[in-house]
């Protein structure tokens, strides 16, 4: 067989809504590729994966994986691939070992067969300690690798991973990543789609798709290479990076992207622009994939938030948020442990770390979602526990789980959070026809919310937790799988509230977000284990993510092995 997958003149349209998800496109896969799948919000990238699996059905064009038609011989077809799909495809409250057999009983597998692959699955994915546990009550990365593992029972041919790495921390994901290149190495060919570009910079091959179409295939340094001499940073480390980022935006530089990276800001020059042609001092840094990926989807946003406009945040005192001594037990679980600090006006501070380290434990005690065992925590002065109700009346939250109401629709959404904080008459409509413009949901807003692509369910998450512009926002991995354009979107938003005396509280796994941050306080085994600016966490040249496992393997040199 010459190709694992061959695509020929390959459409698909969808009559509600209108649109063309895949439009003339043709491809092969090689066996023993690890291909990238990329794009943004509706590229169609969840779409192609599932015509390749048969679970769509082509409105033109042919499809043949591992020489078979995923029309008429989808049974065969899925003997022998392997499919992991963008939510947990797994069931929470049977333990590893229940799903493991859950799994091989829908391949067919013999026990002697389970027996043999479940030792070696088992081993590869250093699950072997954990199986009586529930699915329920791993941590997202031992999710991860449970769902890869019940993907790789039958010994498929062909794997689609469907966004493996959202909401997964950075070590996580690059055993995740060991693990599919050590698959690569026994020939089997893996499809995966992320929104992370610095796992995709890794691939032997990325599939760029935008609006359905096919825009770059080839290795990823192929189009980094092509921004070189384009990409800079600012050498006024002076000035705030935020007030730099909004003039660069008022005086319509010609950029197609500018981020913070800790005390500086990136900038991506549109091409055939001379830096002398840049008000500011700027020096050369090397690119990235995502710079190159920015770049050739047309650049992202630049232009000042509407959001922030309106916004008037006045007799707001210095510290607006305080943990003394935060701590949580469950049992003999200590979530979070003496956890300490102090957020100032108009600041970032970021909470990372590993899954399961105490990061939202902390974030909802803070917010009064969950009693502290021991320690205080203050909002503008105010005790959560003493007075909870008084001291969220001026929060926005957005959570780490979508944490709308999945079957009322987008505009009930929105009335519904509108009416929770108080918004009434013509000033309520005016915020709803605000955030339907400005986050471009007006598409959508008859949808059942639970039906919006992971993008879309984002943007009305943090539409809703801003709708009354409160002065503090707690975001809980706000831009978890949506892709690099929409995390520059709502960025621009947040930046924005921010200059305007905003403060914001907020945990990623996205390590360049980090570096967005005023500050940071790197959470690891239920405590902070280092506190400061993103620049002060690395040294010798790091990036955020390598400064991040350094410093937990400093803390833990166990967790590393």
């Amino acid at each position: 067989m010459k190709n694992v997958v061959e695509i020929t003149h390959l459409w698909k349209s969808f009559q509600n809504p209108d649109i063309t998800a895949i439009k003339d496109l043709n491809l092969q896969l090689s066996a023993g590729e690890v291909v990238g799948l990329v794009g943004p919000d509706g590229a169609g990238k969840t779409t192609l994966i599932r015509l390749l699996l048969g679970l769509l059905l082509p409105t033109e064009g042919d499809i043949s994986v591992l020489g078979l038609n995923p029309i008429t011989q989808v049974h065969r077809l899925h003997q022998i691939i392997g499919y992991m799909p963008q939510k947990f495809g797994l069931y929470e409250d049977l333990s590893i070992e229940e799903n493991m057999n859950l799994y091989a009983e829908l391949k067919g597998l013999s026990q002697e067969e389970r027996q043999q692959q479940f030792a070696w699955l088992l081993k590869f994915t250093g699950l072997a300690p954990f199986t009586k546990r529930l699915a329920g009550r791993l941590s997202g990365g031992m999710k991860q690798k449970l769902g890869l593992g019940c993907t790789l029972l039958g010994n498929p041919q062909f794997l689609l991973l469907d966004e493996p790495g959202v909401g997964v921390d950075p070590i996580s994901r690059r055993e995740l990543m060991k693990m599919v290149y050590g698959l690569r190495d026994k020939g089997i060919t893996v499809l995966w789609s992320t929104s992370y570009l610095d796992e995709a910079e890794k691939f032997d091959r990325v599939l760029l798709l935008d609006g359905g179409e096919l825009i770059f295939n080839g290795n990823p340094k192929s189009l980094t290479d092509k921004l070189r001499q384009r990409v800079f940073l600012t050498a006024d480390t002076k000035t705030k990076p935020r007030k730099i980022l909004r003039q660069m935006m008022l005086d319509n530089a010609p950029l197609t992207d500018a981020v913070i990276s800790g005390q500086s800001v990136r900038v991506v020059l549109k091409d055939n622009i001379k830096t002398k042609q840049i008000p500011i001092q700027l020096i050369a840094t090397a690119p990235r994939f995502e710079d190159a990926v920015i770049d050739i989807l047309g650049g992202a946003p630049m232009q000042p938030s509407q959001i922030a406009e309106q916004i008037n945040v006045s007799n707001i005192p210095d510290t607006v948020i305080k943990a003394d001594n935060l701590t949580k037990i469950y049992g003999d679980f200590a979530a979070a442990r003496n956890i300490s600090f102090n957020i100032k006006r108009g600041e970032i501070f970021g909470l990372l770390g590993p899954n399961g380290a105490g990061k939202s434990t902390t974030f909802k005690m803070l917010c009064g979602l969950a009693k502290p065992t021991a320690g205080q925590g203050f909002i503008l002065g105010t005790d959560m526990i003493k007075n909870p109700a008084a001291a969220r009346a001026h929060l926005g939250y957005m959570a780490q789980k979508f944490s709308l109401f999945s079957t009322l629709s987008v505009i009930q959404n929105l009335r519904f959070f509108a009416g929770i904080y108080g918004l009434r008459g013509i000033k309520k409509e005016y915020r709803i026809k605000q955030m339907t413009e400005v986050f471009e949901l007006a598409p959508y807003l008859r949808q059942p919310a639970g039906n919006l692509p992971l993008g879309f369910k984002q943007r009305l998450a943090l539409a809703c937790a801003i709708m009354h512009n409160p002065p503090i926002l707690f975001l809980d991995e706000p831009t978890s799988g949506v892709d690099p354009l929409t995390r520059r979107e709502f960025w621009n938003h947040i930046n924005s509230m921010v200059e305007k005396g905003v403060t914001v509280m907020v945990t990623t796994h996205f390590m360049d977000e980090a570096e967005y941050c005023d500050r940071i306080a790197l959470i690891y085994q239920g405590q902070a284990i280092k506190i400061g600016t993103p620049d002060e966490l690395k040294k010798n040249g790091e990036t955020m993510e390598d400064a991040f496992i350094r410093l937990i393997e400093e803390y833990n040199p166990e967790a590393m092995q």
